[in-house]
Order: C-alpha cells, then sequence, then structure tokens
C-alpha cells in the first residue's frame, strides 16, 4: 500500500549494511529537492512499523533535503528473515550499465550528478565549466632559483634503449631509426621547466615556446598545431578556428 506520511513517522533502519559517500549523498540530497516527484514515482519502503526495508539513504537525504513528508510503500507479512532477504536484494543491482548507450544518449555530466559512476566526456564538461575568453586562470608563481638543466627531464629510459639497440645485430640504418624513436621516452618535468623558463633570456623563452615546451599564448599554440581543440570549444571561443 502506497501513502504518503510525515517524514518523523519513518524509522531508519540501523541493521541497513549500504552506505553512501559524502559527495554521492549530496548529489541524492540536490536529486530529490530538484526533483521530488522521484520519490512518489520510487516511494521508501517499510514494514508496519515504519521501519524502513527499503530507501534508508533516500530518507537520510529526504530529512537532509527539508522535506516533511514522503511517499512509502508498507509491505506487511513479512517474516523476518524475509526483510533482511528484501534488505540486501534491494541493493543489489543486478544488470549492467550499456555505456555505449549511455555515452550516445545521455549527457555525462548529467549522469554523474544523477549518482551514477561514469566516464566524463570532455565535450560535456567543457559546455558546461569552462573555455570562455573570460576564464581566469590560475596564477604561477615561479620559484625564486632557476633550475638546473638535467633537473628538466630524465633520460634514463631513454639511454637504456639506445644501448640496447647499439649493441643489436640490426642495420646501421636500423638503428638510427630506433635512436630517434628512443628519443620519445624522455620525461619531462613541466614544472622545473616553467620554473626554468620564468628565469631565461627572450631568445631561449622564445625557442622553448616554439617547442611547445611551455605554452604562453593558446592561439599562437594552436596555429602551430601543439593544441587541437574540438568542435565544442571552437563554438565557446569564437569563429576564427572554424
Amino acid at each position: 500500500m502506497k501513502e504518503q506520511i510525515k517524514l518523523y513517522k519513518i524509522k531508519g533502519n540501523p541493521s541497513n549494511p549500504r552506505i553512501i559517500k559524502n559527495d554521492k549523498f549530496k548529489k541524492l540530497v540536490k536529486s530529490i529537492k530538484e526533483f521530488p516527484e522521484m520519490l512518489k514515482l520510487r516511494p521508501i519502503v517499510v514494514d508496519e512499523n515504519y521501519m524502513v526495508l527499503g530507501g534508508n539513504m533516500r530518507l537520510k537525504a529526504s530529512q537532509e533535503a527539508g522535506l516533511k513528508e514522503v511517499w512509502i510503500e508498507v509491505a506487511e507479512g513479512l517474516t523476518e528473515e524475509q526483510k533482511e532477504e528484501f534488505i540486501v536484494k534491494d541493493n543489489v543491482n543486478f544488470g549492467e550499465w550499456d555505456y555505449d548507450l549511455l555515452s550516445n544518449d545521455f549527457n555525462s555530466k548529467q549522469l554523474v550528478e544523477w549518482g551514477l559512476d561514469v566516464w566524463e566526456n570532455q565535450d560535456d564538461i567543457i559546455e558546461e565549466e569552462i573555455l570562455s575568453r573570460n576564464i581566469k586562470a590560475p596564477n604561477y608563481e615561479a620559484k625564486e632559483y632557476k633550475p638546473e638543466l638535467n633537473d628538466l627531464y630524465n633520460i634514463e629510459k631513454t639511454e637504456d634503449l639506445i644501448k640496447k639497440i647499439k649493441a643489436s645485430n640490426v642495420s646501421n640504418e636500423e638503428k638510427e631509426f630506433l635512436i630517434k624513436g628512443a628519443n620519445r621516452h624522455i620525461v619531462f618535468n613541466y614544472q622545473n621547466i616553467a620554473d626554468y623558463y620564468a628565469h631565461s633570456n627572450k631568445e631561449m623563452q622564445e625557442l622553448m615556446e616554439d617547442s611547445a615546451l611551455v605554452i604562453i599564448d593558446l592561439d599562437n599554440a594552436i596555429e602551430n598545431g601543439f593544441v587541437k581543440l574540438t568542435d565544442t570549444i571552437k563554438e565557446l571561443f569564437s569563429e576564427d578556428y572554424e
């Protein structure tokens, strides 16, 4: 039997094994505030004594949302064993999400807000939060000292590969090719690179910019192919990138 009753009459179940982390709880509270009709469509299930069998988190979230009344479904005539079984089974997810379908038909940011753990589609994030000319970038403060050049990168893996290549029996032409490829494994420390850039002369700074070791001018980076914009970002910036 479905009915609407005062919230204070419902008893939370102390034996409920289901928990909800703070972030998801906040999303549930937000969801209830924005879509309270959901509680009528999916009422809290209680026994004859108004002890919660299914919906402890919805009860807590409803209290947090400031609701005075909620919809309940009274499950009558269950044995204690059946109640325990219901509590567990109500929280079991038997199915699986079709993530291809979700990605095509739903906005990923909305899915996250609704409490579903999914990827975050970059275009959705951009549309919602970022990338206009009015964005205030975080202020970068360089360290007081200029790092040593050998602190800007790590070439241990590259050197190991080159040694292995040189000791191999492949042709010299193949060795030359492989050695060039080994340089892809150089690891750059971009924090130190930024600090080095800040303490360098104009010529060195320009060369570092040309090498995309630092990105100072977004327009210039796009023009040189260092940064690729999605259609969504292009629309948010201007028609210059069409």
